[in-house]
């Protein structure tokens, strides 16, 4: 079964399209990336997942169903933008939430008091949300998201406000909820993240889909012709060596998109001397670069923009 079927769906606001016929499936007890620069329609097309806002063509089927209220019980959904009561009390808030969810009383209080100790946060229970910090506000949230033991994960941009510390732990219960079998969906800059987790990705640009499928076989797609060079030194020649089709320059970490014929051994032999190299790698392109690519092809902007 496939934990979410999205059929040709569509939004406009007056003569603005959010969301083009977008359609896409999700295989249950997956991490499915949902990516695209700022303003894509990433956002509009989970808040039509969560039956927030209407779409004005297409379907959604939800674990099987066509949303309603009581499906939302199955579904943690961390939306884009937060919103805790600022006044109540840790553990007061995560009770009354988990209760809206479904999950009361002593089970309640167990999977409570289970998440607080799992971020570090158990000694913050009976402060105020106010006075804890955007990150420990962040992983409150995500407490919230996962109390009720969903099925399906939604999670708009959920390393937001995170170290790279709490960042790995969001990460490795991500992992750990899929190996349990539910099904995570998730929108996120950080590609990183997305390299190192997900199973399937969809890009939007523009409201439509450029890219989709399963993230292996896209890297693949797109050949062993790309070098990672990390370096130190003035590199500025690099660009006028031929069989270069681009470079992106980070300062001391360059990714070289060669040309389809050009010899790697040759990009080293006309390196080796002029820069000191520390790591020199022939590889898949990274998803960074595979991103601007298809985002540049598509509206002439680069991806780092966003």
């Amino acid at each position: 079964m496939n934990a979410l079927e999205i059929e040709s769906i569509s939004k406009r606001f007056d003569s603005f399209y959010a969301v083009k016929s977008l359609s896409f499936l999700i295989p249950q007890g997956t991490v499915y990336g949902l990516l695209g620069p700022n303003g894509a329609g990433k956002t509009t097309t989970i808040r039509m997942i969560m039956n927030i806002i209407i779409p004005d063509e297409g379907n959604i089927k939800v674990l099987d169903q066509s949303m309603d209220e009581e499906m939302k019980s199955r579904i943690g959904y961390l939306p884009e933008d937060r919103g805790l009561y600022p006044k109540m009390k840790v553990g007061e808030l995560l009770l009354f939430l988990a209760g809206i969810k479904g999950l009361k009383g002593e089970k309640a209080k167990q999977e409570i008091e289970f998440w607080l100790e799992r971020f570090d946060l158990i000694d913050w229970k009976e402060k105020k949300v106010e006075e804890l910090s955007r990150g420990m506000q962040q992983k409150i949230q995500f407490i919230v998201t996962v109390v009720h033991q969903p099925e399906l994960f939604i999670l708009d941009e959920p390393f937001a406000g995170l170290d790279p510390v709490n960042t790995k732990l969001l990460k490795d219960i991500m992992l750990e909820m899929k190996e349990k079998g539910r099904t995570i969906i998730f929108s996120t800059h950080r590609m990183e993240q997305v390299e190192m987790i997900c199973d399937n990705i969809c890009l939007i640009n523009k409201a439509e889909k450029v890219l989709e499928g399963n993230l292996s076989q896209i890297k693949k797609q797109h050949g062993k012709n790309t070098v990672l060079l990390e370096y130190e030194g003035q590199a500025s020649f690099i660009k006028s060596i031929p069989g270069i089709e681009k470079i992106d320059d980070y300062g001391k970490f360059m990714e070289i998109k060669l040309k389809e014929k050009a010899d790697p051994q040759h990009l080293l032999s006309e390196l080796v001397g002029r820069i000191k190299i520390n790591k020199y790698e022939i590889r898949e392109p990274t998803l960074n670069a595979i991103f601007i690519e298809k985002v540049g092809e598509n509206d002439g902007k680069d991806l780092s923009s966003h």
